[in-house]
């Protein structure tokens, strides 16, 4: 259907749809690559091919010969430079609106655990670090660290943390209602406009929602400050026990009726609270 003419040309419905849809998947690819180190590596990319047009404008055979000659590698070179963002991208696309919402999972005992652990570790001062699995499975992840299979328990997560234990250094990941894994390597953020003070753990928490569709809560070991990460960034911060309840059954039981009480959340800018202490008093991922 013909909308309206550019000079001679017609500009239909199909026209609007097809520049919408390139608008919309060049605003995600920015989303994906923005703050990242693929940025400069883009860019050295346009420069390249830009300067391989302006040989064959100019009639530069030889280094017109050399630009075709790498041609044939750039793809498997895009592959491998841009790996990251291609896992990230392809997990997004796996995790569309509609999916979360119907394989969201997670329990009003589980979170009520959760929150009563992340209390007590703030009110110690120990350190913690917790992912929740939701739609994107984490294989990987946890094979990192040391299976248990063990019902979410408060107690369990304390003793998991405390700091004389094996375990409690790294992740402990719980995937439907199960606590799966502890001690658990997460990926570090890439994103190289984070705040410079955030430590370890924080960076950790970031990291794994940059490349999977989860949740992570970090306990810091300096300050006790209880901080949520969705999504590549930290959400909210210095939380407190109604806040936390709350904020974490709207992500990942947002039917549950505690998903419908919502107290002010508290988000905060990086601060002492998320300060990577030197060793002996420190963050560890």
């Amino acid at each position: 259907m013909e909308l309206f003419k550019i000079g001679f040309l017609p500009f239909g419905f199909m026209d609007l749809l097809d520049i919408l849809l390139v608008t919309v998947i060049f605003y995600q690819v920015y989303r994906i690559m923005r703050g990242t180190r693929a940025t400069q590596m883009f860019a050295g990319l346009l420069v390249i091919l830009l300067t391989g047009s302006l040989a064959q404008l100019l009639a530069l055979s030889g280094v017109s010969w050399l630009i075709q000659s790498i041609g044939a590698v750039w793809v498997v070179a895009f592959v491998i430079l841009f790996q990251p963002e291609l896992r990230r991208a392809l997990t997004r696309i796996g995790e569309l609106g509609f999916m979360r919402t119907f394989f969201r999972t997670g329990s009003e005992k589980v979170i009520s655990e959760v929150t009563r652990a992340a209390m007590e570790l703030s009110r110690r001062r120990f350190g913690g670090l917790i992912v929740f699995q939701r739609t994107t499975g984490i294989r990987g992840v946890v094979e990192t660290g040391i299976p248990l299979q063990a019902e979410v328990s408060g107690d369990l997560l304390v003793s998991i943390f405390f700091p004389r234990t094996p375990l409690h250094d790294g992740a402990v990941i719980i995937s439907e209602n199960t606590i799966v894994a502890a001690h658990c390597i997460l990926p570090l953020s890439t994103n190289v406009h984070l705040d410079q003070t955030l430590g370890t753990r924080h960076r950790a928490a970031i990291g794994i929602t940059e490349v999977v569709d989860a949740v992570a809560l970090v306990v810091s070991e300096e300050t006790g400050s209880v901080s949520l990460a969705e999504d590549g960034k930290l959400i909210a911060s210095q939380l407190n026990e109604d806040t936390l309840k709350s904020e974490l059954s709207r992500l990942l039981y947002p039917h549950s009726k505690l998903s419908k009480e919502k107290p002010p959340i508290a988000v905060a800018p990086a601060s002492e609270a998320d300060v990577a202490a030197v060793p002996g008093g420190g963050e560890q991922t």
